[in-house]
């Protein structure tokens, strides 16, 4: 049986040293709801240094990202306030850093059932996630992935607007003043809501609740794409204005 702490501190501590490690399933059987413990356990230990839960991140959201993972739902991890990136993002404290466009929600009250989720919506926005793989060569399996809170490093939003249909929005990534990506909202499951709601299903069936305050990145609209340093990134959302970040 594998050592759900060990494995948890092992991507922390991999993390935390900026360290590149081999996947988790070569040294030992990993099954999805294991590696779902292992990352709660990853989170716990970062919650135990001070920092506190600030909202859900989905990932496997594009249908062929699904078929490559041989995989026929999306998976999720946790974000928390020592991920929020802020105006910059120190790419030497990264592994494999990668940024890609998102749509963010913002969830203005508690969600008790994922039909009540979108009524709980407060605010969307324009976002972006710096995905960081702890993996060498950023290979794994979806046992990995997931114990590696679905590659979770820094996030942040631009302004907040008022909730709206983002069924098609349009997304543009940007770095240096040249677009590197361009999207739809649509590519997240054909409509983010449809995100938004697998993120309350899945929160709700491992026994927690979208809390007030809390963010949902619905997912990625683009392929990611390589963070340098020393570069300056700016996502633009149709309707949604644009956020930028450093590195």
């Amino acid at each position: 049986m594998a050592d759900v702490h060990a494995l948890a501190a092992a991507l922390d501590e991999a993390t935390r040293d900026v360290r590149a490690i081999p996947k988790l399933t070569g040294r030992t059987p990993l099954d999805v709801a294991t590696a779902y413990a292992v990352q709660r356990a990853g989170i716990e230990r970062r919650r135990r240094r001070g920092e506190r839960l600030a909202g859900v991140k989905m990932g496997f959201t594009s249908r062929a990202k699904m078929v490559q993972m041989g995989v026929d739902d999306v998976i999720w991890g946790l974000l928390t306030d020592g991920m929020a990136a802020g105006p910059s993002v120190d790419v030497s404290r990264l592994v494999h850093p990668r940024i890609e466009p998102e749509i963010a929600y913002l969830i203005g009250r508690e969600v008790r059932s994922a039909a009540e989720v979108e009524s709980a919506v407060a605010g969307v926005a324009v976002g972006f996630e710096v995905l960081d793989s702890r993996y060498e060569d950023f290979a794994f399996t979806l046992p990995d992935v997931i114990a590696d809170n679905a590659s979770a490093a820094r996030f942040g939003v631009g302004a907040w607007h008022a909730p709206r249909d983002l069924s098609n929005a349009g997304l543009l990534l940007e770095i240096d003043g040249r677009p590197v990506q361009t999207g739809s909202s649509a590519a997240i499951l054909g409509d983010p809501a449809r995100s938004l709601r697998a993120a309350a299903r899945l929160a709700l069936g491992a026994g927690m609740t979208l809390e007030p305050g809390w963010i949902v990145l619905a997912g990625a609209a683009t392929a990611a794409v390589p963070l340098p340093k020393d570069a300056h990134v700016r996502v633009v959302g149709a309707g949604l204005g644009a956020v930028e970040v450093t590195t």
